[in-house]
């Protein structure tokens, strides 16, 4: 199926996963209130000045791809979670680190808008 925006996402799912997934999606909202939502590669984005994170709903866990930097930052925070170069994944049978996940969405925001300065001097 193909999804137009993050709410038919969201409801394609069980109630129980459809819980998850709005907590992270409000808890993405206000880590980054500016930022955009949308569907990109048919998942949940976020993005401002760029991405920040994808999500995505899968049979025992959420992914969540902050991409490759926050991977590194938060590496030993992450350590606990089967993860990838620029992915993570939270099992359902655990309770999702929403700090966490703050964190992670507050520096990829603050290394986009550093990149966009950079990107703007360069300009002039």
């Amino acid at each position: 199926m193909k999804f137009t925006t993050v709410d038919e996402y969201i409801a394609s799912f069980p109630t129980a996963v459809r819980t998850k997934l709005q907590t992270l999606r409000k808890t993405i909202k206000k880590a980054a209130p500016d930022a955009e939502e949308g569907i990109s590669y048919n998942m949940p984005a976020f993005k401002q000045e760029g991405v920040l994170v994808y999500f995505a709903a899968f049979n025992s866990h959420i992914g969540l791809y902050p991409t490759v930097s926050p991977m590194a930052a938060f590496k030993k925070e992450l350590s606990v979670y089967e993860s990838g170069k620029g992915s993570v994944q939270f099992p359902f049978d655990q309770p999702m680190p929403l700090d966490l996940v703050t964190k992670i969405v507050r520096f990829k925001l603050k290394e986009n808008m550093e990149k966009m300065k950079g990107k703007a001097k360069k300009k002039k």
